[in-house]
């Protein structure tokens, strides 16, 4: 009986510690799905203008964008950031969880940028809050606010290892960006399964430069995104907000 006792023991160490990653893998899953109640879906940072400007118009074209965002500007801006943010949430560095915001904040070229990343960002606080995220109510009315900001605390509360909440991040992004595109060219739905199966090959490699940058390599580089958020501003019919 004692025997059989001991020998069970690592058993049920490993489904626990097995089950403790089943947790955070589906938290992820949480944050990352098209039914978290923030409003992403209203977004299209840009690509909208694109789209109207010509420079986006095809399947190929539309995968060149969103690769190129995420290689120019989320991979040297937001992704590296939302690890930052979340190694301050996890010491409990207040500090340099506003000090990040601000610097996130700071490096969104355009005022439609900065109202949907508060506006995100205050829907994924409100959201937090109601999961018994306790750290996520000062942030309700808090500007500025990061989607990133909140998406890091909750990393960080449900243990989710750094690099797959970084993964998540971007996939999300890159969906809603798909997403978009299909509406917005138009393009089919199996257009948009390649697309983001073109998304999966490259992924990992941005996210490997996100997490090896220094401080000082901190930045984007991306002006036709600039510009196309610039221009939706001033479009006189569209679908997204921005």
């Amino acid at each position: 009986m004692v025997m059989t006792m001991i020998m069970r023991m690592p058993t049920i160490k490993r489904m626990n510690a097995e089950g403790m990653g089943d947790l955070a893998l589906l938290r992820l899953m949480q944050l990352v799905s098209p039914a978290l109640p923030v409003g992403a879906y209203a977004y299209s940072q840009g690509l909208e203008a694109a789209v109207e400007a010509g420079w986006v118009h095809d399947e190929a074209t539309a995968a060149q964008w969103i690769d190129g965002v995420l290689a120019h500007g989320m991979a040297h801006a937001d992704l590296p950031l939302l690890a930052r943010l979340q190694a301050a949430w996890a010491a409990g560095d207040v500090a340099s969880v506003s000090r990040w915001t601000d610097v996130l904040y700071a490096l969104r070229e355009t005022a439609e940028l900065r109202e949907e990343d508060c506006q995100l960002g205050g829907a994924l606080a409100h959201v937090l809050v109601g999961l018994g995220v306790s750290e996520a109510d000062e942030w309700l009315k808090r500007r500025p606010v990061a989607f990133a900001t909140l998406f890091a605390l909750a990393a960080s509360h449900w243990r989710i290892p750094a690099r797959q909440a970084v993964l998540g991040y971007a996939w999300t992004w890159a969906e809603n960006q798909v997403a978009a595109a299909i509406k917005l060219v138009p393009l089919g739905q199996s257009a948009g399964q390649r697309m983001l199966s073109g998304v999966i090959v490259g992924l990992s490699g941005h996210i490997d430069l996100a997490l090896s940058l220094p401080d000082e390599a901190l930045g984007r580089s991306a002006p036709g995104y600039a510009l196309a958020s610039t221009a939706h501003a001033r479009q006189y019919s569209r679908l997204f907000r921005s």
